[in-house]
């Protein structure tokens, strides 16, 4: 036999050797085992269960302190300054009544002198007149006539010395109140936040002498949206405003790396909302803001210190208070209903801030969920567990959630404008 054919059937054979090997292995492995798929877990979450109740919010607001009344005060006569009080400088605090500048006074004592003269001559004019008419009324009685002439009996001339007598009496009057005004004086207690003329300068009526202002009380404009004006009881109707119950407000600061307060009441709103910002100012008033508390080492409320207030508002019936971190597009939030699926409810926000929002649309009974879900589908079904469950009157805004949340969840809301 032929080399070659040998060969050939030798590899006829192997390949039907290998084709017979592979079928048999494969018809005779064993076939894997059909496993039925089981469903993914449900997400467990915490549920809020909406009990609504009265609620009195507190509004946030901040702004810099002012003087409630501050003047220029100006001089209203000519003259140099002769001498200055010690304490008359940038900063330093007067009394009402006090002299802060003096001015030179010669030329008013002798405006006073002549003024007096005035009125010795005039008063002898008048002394003068009187009797010429004493005299004037006998001679016409001895001339048995009975009428008489006004001017015979020298009525007129007497009526012009009684005139000239009072024009001097006010001329006297006015050098007195000139050589008064030489002594500048404070209007009222107070301050002085800025000098502008010193010893030995000649001013003239209307220059400015110093800016002062009172101590007594100060203010602070507080910036309202309408949302948070609607929460407080402004002031703001004329026909209560005498006994209009003024709001309180505790004004805080940061002073030498302690935080301070300080206690006043929203007296007034300015007379128009801003149309630059569309807010609504409303006027804090503090009394006695420098006086010294014998038992704190509270500094002053100094003019110009920034201020965070927090106003008390009225009472919200119906009120449930949220956390902030729950919320969805500003103003919608996840429940649940009776089968544990979720759904989205439109809230009417009453107060929102970083932490927390106030609503009144939830219902008694009503279950938030209180856990952030990063994707939610309106329908998807979730795990409740007892141990998941609170109601709001147990919530803390400033307990952070139990579920850490996901950068991409931090986007959402970043995207979402929860900040109202």
């Amino acid at each position: 036999m032929p080399l070659s054919n040998r060969k050939g059937k030798i590899t006829f054979v192997a390949l039907i050797a290998g084709v017979l090997f592979i079928t048999a292995v494969a018809t005779l492995k064993p076939k894997p085992e059909r496993n039925k798929r089981q469903a993914p877990p449900l997400l467990m979450v915490e549920v809020i269960d909406a009990a609504p109740q009265p609620l009195r919010p507190t509004i946030l607001s901040q702004g810099t302190v002012a003087p409630r009344r501050e003047i220029d005060l100006v001089s209203q006569v000519s003259g140099k300054v002769i001498s200055v009080a010690p304490d008359y400088a940038s900063g330093s605090f007067f009394r009402s009544g006090d002299k802060l500048i003096q001015l030179e006074s010669d030329d008013y004592k002798f405006a006073v002198i002549r003024a007096k003269a005035q009125v010795a001559k005039a008063e002898e004019q008048v002394a003068l007149e009187k009797g010429r008419s004493r005299q004037a009324k006998r001679e016409w009685r001895d001339l048995g006539d009975r009428t008489a002439n006004a001017l015979f009996l020298r009525e007129p001339q007497l009526a012009a010395a009684e005139a000239a007598l009072e024009s001097a009496r006010a001329d006297l009057a006015k050098a007195n109140l000139d050589l008064s005004r030489t002594s500048i004086v404070s209007p009222f207690q107070g301050r002085i936040r800025e000098t502008y003329v010193d010893l030995g300068q000649y001013i003239t009526p209307g220059t400015r002498i110093a800016k002062i202002y009172n101590t007594d009380v100060v203010e602070v404009r507080l910036p309202l949206t309408d949302r948070q004006a609607s929460l407080i009881d402004l002031p703001v109707n004329f026909e209560n405003a005498e006994s209009a119950n003024y709001p309180a407000v505790t004004l805080r600061s940061n002073v030498a790396g302690k935080t301070w307060e300080w206690q006043g009441k929203i007296v007034r709103t300015d007379a128009s909302i801003d149309i630059q910002s569309r807010m609504t100012y409303a006027v804090a008033e503090v009394q006695n803001p420098f006086r010294n508390d014998p038992d704190s080492d509270r500094p002053p409320l100094s003019i110009g210190l920034f201020v965070e207030a927090e106003i008390a508002g009225h009472e919200v019936a119906n009120a449930v208070k949220l956390p902030k971190q729950i919320i969805y597009r500003g103003n919608e939030v996840l429940v649940l209903n009776e089968n544990n699926e979720v759904s989205f409810q439109t809230l009417s926000v009453v107060q929102s801030d970083v932490n927390s929002l106030v609503t009144t649309t939830l219902a008694p009974g009503t279950r938030v969920v209180g856990t952030r879900i990063a994707l939610p589908v309106p329908g998807m079904r979730v795990d409740t567990s007892a141990s998941a469950t609170a109601s709001n009157d147990e919530y803390n805004p400033e307990k952070p959630s139990k579920t850490p949340r996901t950068n991409a969840e931090k986007g959402e809301d970043n995207q979402s404008g929860d900040l109202l």
